[in-house]
């Protein structure tokens, strides 16, 4: 395999739309950023972060090291929060603007990336609010420059237009998509990936995998987002389980991180629809619940439900982990059955009745899905036509396993 003939240590340059610092040992790169910041005159910069994995990868010491060597003056918002609300950036901006920054240095996942990302724009509109930004009061058509330090192989917020943030009033979790939030500079270090806990790991896997098959089978599905899923899914279907085993194991990361990269730059072709449209919501009724785990239960009903109208892509991007598959539509219960068993051998057992939704819950779920700013754009590009008898019938799919159910009935 052509992995081989690649060399970890080297980082390469991949100039996207986002120029990215990728492979292991990237991080130091963040001295070349900010030398670059300075250039451009930014002399102060906000840091948007979690409470502590900015620190516990190692990451923070190579960008305070760096910012001190320049003098760049910084402030830290360092309580982003996993699903991240209009709140929280709204504090993180009102900081950036009183201390007069003028780029964000966003380290995380993809939680504090999107922060960041969603920061940069309020620095722009210091008269507007995150609420107005997510409900889409305004279109913003500029941010501050953002370097986007990614510490997961699962969002690919690094090399994309997205964000997501949650309006927690109205139980919202839209996305906006604006080319002014592609950040300037990101940094891809797999090293910085080794502390990710198993669930993390999986989770994040699995989101990249749910990108590109949505990518690959929305009905803007363009060759590069079907190209793209493939590579995808056969790194993650490879190195997952070496990642699981061995968590230092740099080699498995790396082109962990490389598939998320693909995946989050596949959408920036293909763009998504069913699995994330309705996740959404699932995370923005739970807060806690991962947005990785929320896609992995749904993702076998989704499937179910698409086959038929994009078999033949199906079986070529899923060959990895479902081999043999008919581009027939009597395969579909098979290939989402099967889609299900993978799932549960690399950790993912839990259907959305273990994670305390109901069928009592549908009828929220669904209303949130089709009210949700953003999500309707989705439903739109789905392959199937996407009613709100078919949203409810994924969502119910999902409450317990594809065999389970079939024994219940």
């Amino acid at each position: 395999m052509w992995q081989k003939d690649i060399n970890i240590n080297e980082v390469k340059e991949l100039r996207l739309k986002t120029n990215v610092y990728f492979g292991v040992g990237a991080i130091e790169k963040v001295d070349d950023v900010v030398k670059d910041m300075v250039s451009k005159n930014i002399k102060k910069v906000i840091v948007v972060s979690g409470r502590g994995a900015y620190k516990i990868t190692g990451a923070w010491d190579y960008v305070q090291k760096a910012l001190d060597s320049y003098g760049v003056e910084y402030v830290n918002f360092d309580r982003v929060a996993p699903n991240p609300t209009t709140h929280q950036v709204d504090e993180a901006a009102k900081m950036a603007i009183d201390f007069g920054a003028e780029a964000v240095i966003a380290i995380g996942g993809g939680s504090s990336i999107d922060a960041g990302k969603s920061t940069a724009i309020l620095m722009k509109y210091p008269d507007k609010t995150c609420t107005e930004l997510y409900e889409y009061a305004f279109s913003p058509s500029e941010a501050a420059p953002i370097l986007a330090i990614n510490l997961t192989h699962g969002t690919g917020t690094e090399v994309n237009r997205f964000a997501v943030v949650t309006v927690p009033e109205k139980d919202f979790k839209p996305a906006i998509a604006y080319d002014c939030i592609y950040p300037t500079w990101s940094i891809d270090d797999p090293k910085l990936m080794t502390k990710l806990s198993p669930n993390q790991t999986i989770y994040v896997s699995v989101d990249a995998v749910n990108h590109v098959v949505e990518a690959a089978t929305s009905l803007c599905a363009s060759p590069l987002a079907i190209t793209m899923a493939k590579e995808t899914i056969r790194f993650v279907a490879k190195y997952l389980p070496i990642a699981l085993k061995d968590p230092d194991n740099l080699e498995a990361r790396y082109f962990l991180a490389y598939a998320a990269l693909l995946g989050g730059a596949s959408f920036d072709y293909g763009l998504l629809h069913y699995t994330h449209a309705l996740e959404h919501p699932l995370s923005a009724l739970k807060h806690e619940l991962s947005h990785g785990l929320g896609l992995a239960m749904l993702l076998p009903a989704v499937v179910k439900n698409i086959y038929a109208s994009k078999a033949e892509t199906l079986v070529e991007i899923f060959e990895p982990i479902v081999p043999g598959l008919k581009a027939t539509a009597d395969e579909a219960e098979f290939c989402a059955t099967q889609i299900e068993n993978w799932l549960v051998s690399v950790g993912i057992s839990h259907k959305l009745e273990d994670e305390g939704f109901s069928a009592s819950d549908i009828d929220r779920l669904v209303e949130l899905t089709f009210t949700t700013p953003s999500l309707g754009g989705l439903l739109e590009i789905a392959p199937t036509k996407a009613t709100r008898e078919v949203v409810a019938q994924i969502y119910t799919d999902s409450l317990v396993s594809l065999s389970k159910a079939k024994v219940a009935n």
